[in-house]
């Protein structure tokens, strides 16, 4: 029987490691004054992963390198970035959208709803009630955004009571001062609820800088605030929620980091594998890796399966700490049964891709036909480091 091999941090420990490791980690901690999630990942780097997993160029402003080494925690920092750019937004004038208003009016406009005109009585007044297209602020991109500063206020976690956080709360409600006149989206609407599925809708709309990286920081504050379920009114565990959270975060930062970065190799992301069983069945579990990369010149494969996880070593019955077996096998599965596509799948290399802090975990497990291997990347490291070494799990295999 396999049991959780307890960490409470991502500290990935090789097979005999010594408890000194976890204690230079925290003499680290003690002697930089930067600021950790519950993970123990720097906050500076994860804005950094934040980046990558959105696609976006990373933010050069004083205002916020200055937000990311004063944040105490993810939600104060998304928070202070998001109060920023909607800051600087009102200062240039919201963004406007065509959108659909019903309106009492004195002419005909658009299309007349009878119904509600009768119901209103609006004719008693000579007005109608139509229904038309109007160019306004009052649009669902910043409803989104209002709508999340308003739940940021009620749920967002600061951390401990400081100057800082009182600063960023005030910031919070005098913006949904100024913002007054955008209406919000409550989850009891009939019509529109504030989900991480509308977000991504408006998302794939945009093309306006600014907009897309509020609209993305709203999807992941909005992630880390989801109820438990159906009609439940509690909320997730912050470390349950930051780590839900953090699994996405970390799965299309490495995708997208490789995509910029990587010369002469062919990069893609969540491709579906083909069982290539002579009888196929419905039943079958979807095989999709996070990432299948192809190097040109050689033709040389590897498939990479990141996985976000307080630990990569489990504990057998006898409490040896050993590879979790339902990750190799998953690998495993990957590889072989590609094998008859062709001579770059019969000996592509496999590769898990695991988070640590503060410790490397580097082990390879060679088979007749492939070679499997176990990585990590410290995302405890300066960042260009934490670069270097996402790239050597590429170059030096």
């Amino acid at each position: 029987m396999l049991r959780p091999y307890k960490i409470r941090r991502l500290a990935t420990l090789a097979p005999g490691a010594s408890a000194g490791v976890t204690k230079s980690l925290d003499m680290v901690d003690s002697q930089n004054p930067a600021q950790f999630t519950e993970y123990g990942i720097p906050i500076r780097n994860l804005w950094h992963m934040l980046l990558y997993a959105w696609n976006e160029a990373p933010l050069e402003q004083e205002w916020a390198l200055e937000a990311v080494e004063q944040a105490p925690t993810l939600d104060a920092l998304l928070a202070a970035v998001l109060v920023k750019l909607m800051q600087q937004r009102l200062r240039i004038g919201l963004g406007h959208d065509y959108v659909t208003e019903k309106r009492a009016l004195s002419r005909p406009r658009g299309r007349i709803d009878f119904a509600a005109t009768l119901k209103s009585r609006s004719l008693e007044r000579s007005q109608i009630v139509c229904d038309f297209q109007g160019y306004s602020a009052n649009s669902l991109k910043n409803q989104i955004i209002r709508s999340t500063l308003a739940r940021l206020v009620k749920v967002g976690q600061f951390g401990p009571p400081t100057d800082s956080v009182k600063e960023i709360q005030q910031k919070l409600r005098r913006l949904l001062r100024d913002l007054d006149g955008i209406d919000f989206i409550h989850r009891t609407a009939p019509l529109v609820e504030l989900t991480p599925e509308l977000i991504r809708r408006q998302l794939l709309r945009r093309n306006d800088h600014d907009y897309r990286l509020m609209l993305a920081i709203c999807d992941l504050l909005l992630q880390r605030t989801m109820p438990n379920g159906p009609g439940a009114d509690a909320i997730v565990p912050v470390l349950d929620r930051e780590e839900l959270v953090l699994y996405n975060v970390y799965e299309r930062f490495v995708a997208n980091f490789y995509r910029l970065h990587l010369r002469g190799w062919e990069v893609s992301a969540q491709k579906r594998l083909d069982w290539h069983a002579r009888n196929t069945s419905e039943r079958l579990p979807l095989m999709v890796p996070d990432l299948v990369l192809q190097e040109t010149s050689s033709d040389r494969m590897m498939i990479v399966d990141t996985k976000f996880t307080a630990h990569s070593l489990v504990e057998n019955r006898w409490g040896k700490p050993v590879f979790d077996s339902s990750h190799l096998y998953q690998l495993y599965a990957y590889l072989k049964s590609q094998e008859h596509l062709s001579q770059a799948h019969r000996s592509a290399v496999g590769v898990l891709l695991y988070p640590a802090v503060g410790v490397r975990l580097s082990e390879r497990i060679e088979l007749r036909d492939h070679l499997m291997r176990i990585e990590s990347v410290d995302l405890a490291a300066p960042w260009q480091e934490v670069e270097v070494q996402l790239l050597q799990v590429v170059t030096s295999a």
